[in-house]
C-alpha cells in the first residue's frame, strides 16, 4: 500500500510542477522565463530583447534629432526669406530714380531685417540656442555608432551682416559704402545660410535613413524572438488544463489511499 501512497504523491508532485510551469510561461509569454526553462535559449532571447532595446531607443534618438534640425531648419529657412528681402532692398536702392528719403526708408526696411535675423538666430530646443554660434553641433548616438551634426552661426555678425560692435555693414542711406559692395556682402550670407539649409537638410535625411534602418533591424530581430522564446499561449493553456485535471486525479488518488489506510487501522482496531 505504501507504494501507492508513493506513485500517487509523485504524480500530484508532476502535476503541480506543470501547473506552476504553465502558469509561469503564460504570465510572462515566453517559453524560457528563466535559465532552468532551457539556458541557452533563454541567453538568445535575452541579448535579442536587449538589442531590440537599443534600436528602440536609438530610433528614439533619431526622432528627438529631427525634431530638433526641423526647429534650427525653420529658423534659417526665415534667415533665407530675410535675406532675400534684403538683396530686393540693396537692389531697389541701387536704382537711380530714388531719392535720400526712399533711400532712408529702404535703409530702415534693412535694420529690421537684420534685427529679425538675429531674432530667427535665437532660436532654442529644450534650452539649447542651436544657429547662434554657441552650439558648434550636436551628437547623435544609435546603434550604428554616433553622427555628429554641424551647426552654423547665423546671426547678422556670423553672415556678415553687422562687425563686433553691432553696427551695420550694410548701410544705402548715407553713402559711406558701395552698394555693390553691399549686393555682394548680403550674397555672401546668402550663401551661408543655403549652406548652413542644406548641411541639415542632408543631416535629416541621413537620421531617415538610419530611423528606417533601425526599424527594420528592431522588426528582424523581434521575428527572430518570437520564433525563438514566442509562447503558443493556446497550447500551453491546453497544457495548463491537463496538468490541472492530473492534479485532481493525483488528489483523489492520494485522499482514496488515505481513506483506505484509516478505514483498515480502524478495523485492525474493532479486530484487537
Amino acid at each position: 500500500m505504501a507504494g501507492i501512497s508513493n506513485v500517487g504523491l509523485s504524480s500530484l508532485n508532476r502535476a503541480n510542477a506543470g501547473i506552476s510551469s504553465s502558469i509561469k510561461k503564460i504570465s510572462t509569454g515566453s517559453n524560457y522565463p528563466s535559465a532552468s526553462y532551457g539556458s541557452s535559449e533563454y541567453a538568445i532571447s535575452k541579448r535579442t530583447n536587449s538589442n531590440i532595446g537599443a534600436y528602440d531607443q536609438s530610433i528614439k534618438n533619431t526622432q528627438n534629432s529631427n525634431a530638433m534640425l526641423n526647429t534650427a531648419s525653420s529658423a534659417i529657412n526665415n534667415t533665407v526669406e530675410s535675406l532675400t528681402s534684403l538683396r530686393e532692398n540693396i537692389l531697389n536702392a541701387m536704382n537711380g530714380t530714388n531719392g535720400s528719403g526712399d533711400l532712408g526708408f529702404i535703409q530702415k526696411n534693412i535694420a529690421q531685417t537684420v534685427s529679425q535675423i538675429n531674432e530667427n538666430a535665437s532660436v532654442t530646443y529644450n534650452g539649447q540656442r542651436l544657429i547662434d554660434g554657441s552650439n558648434s553641433g550636436t551628437a547623435v548616438a544609435g546603434s550604428f555608432g554616433y553622427d555628429t551634426v554641424q551647426f552654423g552661426n547665423m546671426t547678422s555678425q556670423g553672415l556678415g551682416l553687422t562687425d563686433e560692435s553691432g553696427n551695420a555693414t550694410v548701410n544705402v542711406a548715407d553713402g559711406t559704402s558701395s552698394l555693390s559692395d553691399a549686393l555682394d556682402t548680403v550674397d555672401k550670407a546668402l550663401d551661408s545660410a543655403l549652406d548652413q539649409a542644406t548641411s541639415l537638410g542632408a543631416a535629416q535625411q541621413g537620421l531617415n535613413y538610419q530611423e528606417a534602418n533601425y526599424t527594420t533591424a528592431a522588426e528582424n530581430l523581434t521575428a527572430a524572438d518570437s520564433q525563438n522564446d514566442g509562447l503558443d499561449i493556446a497550447a500551453e493553456v491546453t497544457k495548463l488544463k491537463s496538468s490541472q485535471t492530473q492534479q485532481q486525479l493525483a488528489l483523489f488518488g492520494v485522499q482514496a489511499h488515505m481513506n483506505m489506510m484509516s478505514n483498515r487501522a480502524s478495523m485492525v482496531g474493532l479486530l484487537n
